[in-house]
């Protein structure tokens, strides 16, 4: 079973930056598609970046170049740097998985790391 572990969330000031980690087990990581999602209080869990196995990427227009998503196949894990934040940018940051598909749809979740932006 997978199993997806995030860590690196903090309460930083606006501009600041961040970098989230999620650490992946339990089946073969080069195989699947990873992502981090997002929820704020009170909205919808949304789509921040994907890294697909080959390393393509996409991101969310709201982080397009704040944002970048990396991959180590070395170390089963993916991380999340997270430069100029903004107080939009508060949220629990998930960690996911699923196959290398389009559209992407995440079969596995982390706990999710809190994110916190002040102005």
């Amino acid at each position: 079973q997978v199993q997806l572990v995030e860590s690196g969330g903090a309460s930083v000031q606006a501009g600041g930056s961040l970098r989230l980690s999620c650490a992946f087990s339990g089946s073969r990581f080069s195989r699947f598609a990873m992502a981090w999602y997002r929820q704020a209080p009170g909205k919808t869990r949304e789509k921040v970046a994907i890294i697909a196995t080959r390393y393509t990427t996409n991101y969310a227009d709201s982080v397009k170049g704040r944002f970048t998503i990396s991959r180590d196949n070395t170390k089963n894990t993916i991380a999340l740097q997270m430069n100029s934040l903004k107080p939009d940018d508060t949220a629990v940051y998930f960690c996911n998985a699923g196959p290398d598909e389009y559209p992407y749809r995440p079969d596995f979740w982390g706990q999710g790391t809190q994110v916190t932006v002040s102005s």
